[in-house]
C-alpha cells in the first residue's frame, strides 16, 4: 500500500468518525426543545409530593415549629439522616391526612407550567450551544460548562417568575383547595397580592440565588457527561442513563444544597404589617445562620433527593429516548 494510500485511508476514517459524531450526537435543534418538555413534565408530575415537603422545609415558617416540636438539632449523625427521611414521609401523611391528598400537588400547576419551558429551554440551549461550541471537535469538559452555564442563567432569567408564584402557593395551607375553579382563584389572589404589595419585582425575588444554583445545573450536566462519555457510548442504556443521571443530580445537590434554602426564604411571602426580612442574597445566608445554625442551610435534604433523584432519572431517561432513539 502506497503512502497516499494510507494517508486517504487515515482521511476517510478520519470523516467517517466526525460524521459518526455528528449524527450520534447532534441530532435536530428542536429534538433538544421537546424532549426536554416531556421528560420534565414526567419527572414533576411523580415526584410532586416531595417537592411540597421540600419546600415547606426549606421554609423558615415550618423550619422553626418542626425543630421546636421534635428538637431536631440534637440529632447528629448517621440518626439524624435517618430521621429527616422518616420526617419527610411523616410531614407526606400530615398533608394527606389533616389537609387533603391534592395539598401534595399543590403548586403543580404552576410547577408544570415553569418545569416544561424551563426544561424545553434549558436542554434545547444547552444541546444546541455545545454543538455550536464544539464544532467539528469533540466535546470535552469545557464545552460542557461553557454551555450549561449559559443554558441556566437563560432558563432562571426566564421563569424566575413563576417558581416565586409555586413557591407561595406551597407555602400557604389556606389555599388547598379540591375543585378546579377554586385552585384557578387561589393561583389568581397569590399573583395578585404578590404585585399588589411587593410590584413586579416581587416577581423576581430570588434571582440573584437563582443565578448561584445554576452552579448546581452546570455541574451536573459535566458529571454526566463525563460518566456517559466513561461508557464510551453516546446512546446508554435506560438503566445506565437513570444511573448516570442519578449519580450526577446527587452528587451536584449535595455540594450545591444551601443556595436552594436561601433562593426559598427569599421568595417567600411577607406577612402582613411586617418588614421583608430576606432582602438579599447575603442578608438571608446571613440571617439562616445567625438565628438557626448551620444545619438549616440543609432543612428539606432529604426530601429534596428524594424527589430530584428519580426526578432526573426519568427526565433524562425520556430526553435521551426522544433525542436519539426515536
Amino acid at each position: 500500500m502506497t503512502s497516499s494510500e494510507v494517508v486517504a485511508g487515515s482521511s476517510a476514517g478520519a470523516t467517517m468518525e466526525t460524521k459518526l459524531i455528528n449524527d450520534t450526537k447532534r441530532p435536530s435543534p428542536w429534538r433538544h426543545l421537546v424532549a426536554g418538555g416531556l421528560g420534565g413534565m414526567t419527572g414533576a408530575i411523580i415526584t410532586s409530593p416531595f417537592d411540597v415537603v421540600k419546600t415547606r422545609l426549606q421554609s423558615d415558617i415550618y423550619h422553626k415549629s418542626i425543630a421546636a416540636k421534635h428538637n431536631q438539632s440534637n440529632i447528629k449523625g448517621l440518626r439524624g439522616t435517618l430521621y429527616h427521611f422518616v420526617e419527610t414521609v411523616h410531614m407526606m401523611r400530615d398533608i394527606y391526612v389533616k389537609e387533603s391528598p391534592r395539598a401534595l400537588f399543590r403548586g403543580l400547576g404552576p410547577t408544570l407550567f415553569g418545569v416544561i419551558p424551563a426544561r424545553s429551554i434549558n436542554f434545547f440551549t444547552y444541546g444546541n450551544l455545545k454543538s455550536i461550541i464544539a464544532g467539528k471537535s469533540r466535546e470535552d469538559w469545557s464545552t460542557h460548562l461553557l454551555a450549561a452555564a449559559c443554558a441556566g442563567i437563560v432558563t432562571a432569567t426566564a421563569t424566575n417568575p413563576i417558581w416565586v408564584i409555586k413557591t407561595r402557593l406551597q407555602l400557604s395551607p389556606e389555599l388547598s383547595v379540591s375543585s378546579k375553579s377554586a385552585k384557578v382563584s387561589a393561583s389568581r389572589k397569590v399573583i395578585g397580592d404578590l404585585i399588589k404589595n411587593e410590584g413586579i419585582r416581587g416577581l423576581y425575588r430570588g434571582l440573584s440565588a437563582s443565578y448561584l444554583g445554576v452552579t448546581e445545573s452546570t455541574l451536573q450536566w459535566i458529571l454526566y457527561e463525563q460518566l456517559k462519555d466513561f461508557t464510551k457510548d453516546s446512546k446508554l442504556s435506560s438503566m445506565s442513563t437513570m444511573v448516570s443521571a442519578g449519580l450526577a443530580k446527587s452528587t451536584a445537590t449535595v455540594i450545591t444544597y444551601p443556595h436552594e434554602v436561601i433562593r426559598t426564604r427569599m421568595r417567600q411571602a411577607v406577612p402582613v404589617g411586617e418588614k421583608p426580612r430576606y432582602t438579599s442574597l447575603i442578608r438571608t445566608l446571613k440571617l439562616v445562620l445567625a438565628e438557626e445554625g448551620v444545619s438549616a442551610l440543609y432543612g428539606g435534604l432529604s426530601a429534596h433527593l428524594m424527589r430530584v433523584v428519580p426526578n432526573a432519572a426519568a427526565m433524562f431517561l425520556i430526553y435521551e429516548f426522544v433525542t436519539y432513539r426515536l
